[in-house]
């Protein structure tokens, strides 16, 4: 189901490293807005950049793919020392497969964490990546995310209804 994500968390730092690493999975893929950061915040929140260490010293590369533009991207991430991919017009794989190949992995390696069934989780599954399907951080978001926000409210439906989801 190229729209069911394998897992699904309030907020990254309900994230199981210890399961991933069992799973085999080495890199983590994340999607900046409304997964690390609010939409349109220009602020890492200091759980954010100990999530990241965190990461890195169990063993993690991290690289971000963002469908964002670079200018505030760039300016955010640089607090990390991550790679990073712009304008990745994800459900594409293109971004995701040069965020594998930075992190020298295999699809079956990584493990891709974002708040959109339509853009994150529909590119992971399509890459063959684990994907992890987070809360939104904040409502405010662009006009076009919050209209595919209501269809994604009724896929989430029926993924539970279907016992996809818990």
């Amino acid at each position: 189901m190229l729209l069911c994500p394998q897992e699904r968390v309030d907020d990254i730092h309900q994230i199981d490293f210890k399961k991933l690493k069992n799973m085999g999975i080495r890199g983590i893929i994340a999607d900046l807005d409304n997964t690390l950061v609010p939409w349109n915040d220009c602020n890492l929140v200091p759980e954010v950049l100990e999530w990241v260490r965190t990461a890195k010293e169990e063993g993690f590369s991290i690289c971000i793919v963002s469908n964002n533009k670079s200018k505030r991207g760039e300016e955010l991430i640089g607090q990390l020392d991550v790679p990073a991919f712009w304008r990745a017009v994800k459900p594409r794989r293109k971004a995701l497969r040069r965020a594998l190949q930075t992190m020298e992995l295999k699809p079956s390696q990584a493990a891709v964490v974002g708040d959109q069934i339509f853009t994150d989780v529909l590119g992971g599954n399509r890459l063959g990546l684990y994907t992890i399907l987070v809360t939104p951080l904040n409502r405010q978001e662009f006009i076009g995310t919050k209209f595919v926000r209501q269809v994604e409210k009724l896929v989430l439906l029926k993924l539970r209804r279907q016992g996809h989801l818990d």
